[in-house]
C-alpha cells in the first residue's frame, strides 16, 4: 500500500512558478513510476508528466513540454513538478500517481493523492 500527499499548489498570475512535492508513504516508492495528472473544471482528467523509477522522465503533455519538469528523490519518497511560466489554462486540481509502469494512461495508477489545487489568473 502505497500513500500519496501533495502539496504546494496555490493561487498565482500569468509568468508565475510554483513546485508541487508529493510525498509517498512506504519503504517500496522506489519500485514505482510516478505521475503527475489534472483536472480542470468540466474536463477529463489528464496526464502532465510521467516518470520512472531512475529518475528518468518518459512523457510530457505537448502544452506544457518546455515549461514543466517532473523529478523524484527516492531517498525522500518525494516526486516534484516544476511548473514555470504558468497559463491560465494550467489552472486544475493537480493529482499524483503511483503505478507498476511508467504511462500516461490513468487507469495504469493504483494510488492517487487527494489532490492540490492550482489557480492561475491572468
Amino acid at each position: 500500500q502505497v500513500q500519496l500527499v501533495e502539496s504546494g499548489g496555490g493561487l498565482v498570475q500569468t509568468g508565475d512558478s510554483l513546485r508541487l512535492s508529493c510525498v509517498a508513504s512506504g519503504r517500496t516508492f522506489r519500485s514505482y513510476a510516478m505521475a503527475w495528472f489534472r483536472q480542470a473544471p468540466g474536463k477529463e482528467r489528464e496526464c502532465v508528466a510521467t516518470i520512472n523509477w531512475s529518475d528518468t522522465p518518459t512523457y510530457y503533455q505537448d502544452s506544457v513540454k518546455g515549461r514543466f519538469t517532473i523529478s523524484r528523490d527516492n531517498a525522500k519518497n518525494t516526486v516534484y513538478l516544476q511548473m514555470n511560466s504558468l497559463k491560465p489554462e494550467d489552472t486544475a486540481v493537480y493529482y499524483c500517481a503511483a503505478g507498476l509502469v511508467a504511462s500516461a494512461i490513468s487507469k495504469n495508477y493504483n494510488y492517487w493523492g487527494q489532490g492540490t489545487q492550482v489557480t492561475v489568473s491572468s
